[in-house]
């Protein structure tokens, strides 16, 4: 079993002069619940190398059993910091993919040519694709074989309105995603605010939320399975 997880490389949170990046906790618990089940794991980004993690993440506040124990995981830390470069990626290679989130993946993630070649051909193969909270921005410009939106007339979730109002970034962000995805025919659904909440339309699996990212990886090894 063949897991890819994509990673943005964004760091700058629009116009702010603040820092963003991948979220720490929606990395580390997807990352070991594939690692647990036996999944053999590559880690690419747009530019590859180290992908920048969203200061935030790492305040106390945001700690979780995962992160913790990513932080006293060396070659978890050793294979984070060498991700390849998304351009060499053969999804080929692999039997699913997994975006986690953080603000990053609406800027470079959303309009990647690489990150949407990938996206189709995994869906096109009926492969398992999975991406949480801010990560399923990835799919707006993914097409299916027909020319038309993935995501139209499916269920789809991320993270919602009230969520990117409540972290004061509704005027920051390039687009909201709950707004992307009903214009573009999608059958958005949400939850609580801030609750686990994953959607699975075939092979396509989207979490809500921080909360959601373990859920969208168990839902990824139940379709691997």
């Amino acid at each position: 079993m063949k897991v890819l997880f994509v990673l943005t490389s964004h760091d700058r949170l629009g116009d702010t002069g603040r820092k963003t990046g991948f979220w720490l906790e929606e990395f580390a618990a997807p990352y070991y619940v594939f690692q647990d089940a036996g999944a053999q794991i590559t880690l690419a980004s747009p530019l590859g190398g180290q992908p920048p993690l969203d200061p935030k993440s790492d305040e106390p506040d945001a700690q979780t059993p995962a992160t913790e124990r990513f932080r006293k995981d060396p070659q978890a830390q050793a294979a984070l910091a060498k991700t390849v470069p998304l351009a060499q990626i053969q999804p080929d290679d692999f039997d699913a993919v997994f975006y986690p989130g953080g603000h990053g993946p609406l800027w470079d993630l959303a309009q990647d040519a690489h990150s949407i070649a990938l996206l189709e051909s995994f869906a096109r193969a009926g492969k398992p694709l999975g991406l949480v909270c801010h990560a399923p921005g990835a799919l707006i410009k993914v097409k299916t074989a027909g020319g038309q939106p993935l995501v139209a007339g499916r269920r789809v979730t991320g993270f919602s309105n009230s969520e990117e109002e409540a972290v004061g970034l509704t005027a920051v962000v390039p687009f909201l995603l709950e707004d992307a995805f009903k214009g573009l025919g999608g059958d958005y659904r949400k939850g609580a605010d801030w609750q686990v909440h994953v959607e699975v339309d075939g092979p396509l699996v989207t979490g809500q939320n921080p909360a959601s990212s373990e859920a969208v990886a168990e839902a990824l090894l139940t379709q691997l399975a």
